[in-house]
């Protein structure tokens, strides 16, 4: 599966989760927009190749394609099944 992330930018901050907008995304990071008030979580690309991460970009290709208007991933689920599923690969 191939899809391409627009530029990601280099800068430092102390945590994998950010929620402000007007935090630049470190190397190793992506960028992702989830729920219904599209909040935004920096993640290591490292969880693309979890199966449980796999599932949620099978479900935004099929909900979005590879369009996606906010220049960020945007999976569709819930703020809370995300933080779920991200605290659970926090945990491997």
């Amino acid at each position: 599966m191939g899809f391409r992330l627009p530029g990601i930018r280099k800068a430092s901050f102390s945590s994998n989760l950010a929620s402000s907008k007007g935090v630049n995304v470190p190397k190793g990071y992506l960028a992702v927009y989830v729920g219904d008030k599209m909040k935004r979580f920096v993640i290591p690309v490292a969880y693309l190749n979890q199966p449980s991460f796999q599932r949620l970009l099978s479900q935004a290709e099929e909900e979005f394609g590879y369009e996606h208007p906010l220049g960020g991933l945007t999976i569709p689920c819930t703020e809370e099944s995300f933080e779920n599923i991200i605290s659970g690969l926090n945990e491997c």
